[in-house]
């Protein structure tokens, strides 16, 4: 059984279908990717997936339990880092933990604990205007890590990066997900990061959306920037621009 599955989803606002008959399977440790055009779905898929949403109908199935409609089964990272201007990072960063009672000295202590392996080491107590947006992003996902959940949802969370700064934010979070054994859900724009970064890429297209292809990457992780320069990278993207033109 895997560990997410989204059964038959289908979603609307009004009378207009959004998204119709979804379905997806993410297992432990895996980085899913949603591949899809600007306003196919993934967004509606997402909040159906966190609970936010009821869909129309269908079931998002966590570790067997139905959890369809009930939110905070799921951590959810938005596109824009949402860090709180007036905090500390590392306040910010425990915000999870304090939500769940744990006092606000105990929270930092426990969230500094991570502030090496996630890049973010002499960061904390400082403000979120004093970060790059590669740091800001890296706080909000230890953020969402330490939400405590199975499952992380990620919308475009390095699309607002130049070039060479989402370069080493892939390198990182390849080996920070693997290190911890994260299970991700990844919506981007970008085949090249899609392929990078995942196990499995999901094609999303249509009016109203629909899962169209599934591609699987069967290159091993860890994977390093000469992966995107090799023959099996072009053909993985080749095909995967090919069902996009369709």
């Amino acid at each position: 059984m895997s560990l997410l599955e989204v059964k038959n989803i289908t979603q609307k606002y009004g009378d207009e279908v959004i998204i119709e008959d979804i379905n997806m399977e993410i297992d432990e440790g895996e980085t899913v990717s949603l591949l899809g055009m600007s306003g196919g779905g993934k967004t509606t898929l997402f909040n159906v997936i966190s609970g936010l949403l009821r869909p129309e109908s269908g079931q998002i199935i966590l570790s067997g339990e139905d959890i369809t409609g009930k939110a905070g089964h799921i951590g959810y990272m938005l596109q824009k880092d949402m860090l709180l201007d007036h905090k500390r990072i590392v306040d910010n960063v425990a915000l999870p933990l304090s939500v769940m009672g744990i006092n606000k000295k105990e929270a930092g202590e426990r969230a500094s604990t991570f502030f090496e392996e996630f890049g973010l080491a002499g960061c904390e107590m400082k403000y979120p205007k004093e970060l790059s947006g590669g740091m800001r992003q890296r706080a909000a996902l230890l953020r969402t890590y330490l939400c405590g959940r199975d499952v992380i949802l990620l919308d475009e969370p390095f699309s607002a990066l130049d070039a060479i700064t989402k370069s080493e934010m892939h390198n990182w979070f390849l080996d920070i997900t693997e290190k911890y054994n994260m299970t991700a859900v990844f919506v981007t724009h970008d085949i090249d990061e899609a392929i990078m970064l995942s196990e499995k890429v999901y094609i999303l297209s249509g009016k109203p959306g629909h899962i169209t292809n599934v591609f699987e990457i069967k290159t091993p992780k860890p994977r390093h920037r000469d992966f995107a320069l090799t023959q099996e990278f072009l053909e993985y993207k080749r095909e995967i621009y090919s069902s996009l033109k369709l």
